[in-house]
């Protein structure tokens, strides 16, 4: 995951979000990545990644720097586009695993997108269950088996899973605060 600078846009349209996903796409292949969840916000993104061995601060480099010099080019810019270091964690249990990619797919949804997931247009969760092509080039067939057995199974497991945890949110929201007026 990596933010803009001062919590800015890394991204002023879809051709900026294209270039990116391809420059994801480039350095995945370069690095040895394998990308399972994505998703492009206005201020930041977030990868799942499966990492090779040439690891991950090279790639994140070459990521972060590929996308900040053409950022700054197309928009007459100059200076830092992102703020920290990127942010990551291992993973080390199927179960964090899942979670991780259910957090990264339903990060429109919290934000406050309007958008059902399987039409987000940057997220990956519309190809995880199968309705539309990936704008970056994903690992499904290593992301699925922690849902499922089948390809089938797994894509209504990760459905199931992601509307079960939309649905409880929602219902959270609409609870009354201890101590307030209803």
């Amino acid at each position: 995951m990596a933010r803009g600078n001062n919590k800015r846009t890394i991204y002023e349209d879809d051709y900026d979000r294209t270039l990116f996903c391809l420059t994801v796409d480039r350095v995945a292949t370069r690095h040895h990545w394998r990308v399972l969840a994505y998703v492009l916000m206005r201020n930041h993104y977030h990868l799942l990644l499966s990492i090779g061995e040439r690891g991950l601060r090279d790639g994140m480099h070459d990521l972060n720097l590929t996308h900040a010099i053409q950022f700054n080019a197309r928009h007459a810019r100059i200076n830092h586009l992102f703020g920290k270091r990127y942010w990551n964690r291992r993973l080390t249990t199927d179960s964090s695993v899942r979670h991780a990619a259910r957090y990264i797919v339903l990060n429109p949804s919290r934000a406050g997108s309007r958008n059902a997931p399987e039409v987000e247009p940057w997220s990956s969760y519309g190809p995880t269950v199968g309705v539309v092509f990936p704008r970056i080039k994903l690992a499904l067939d290593e992301l699925l088996p922690f849902f499922g057995d089948t390809p089938e199974d797994a894509r209504e497991t990760f459905r199931e899973f992601c509307t079960a945890w939309a649905e409880e949110t929602a219902l959270e929201k609409t609870r009354p605060v201890p101590g307030s007026a209803a």
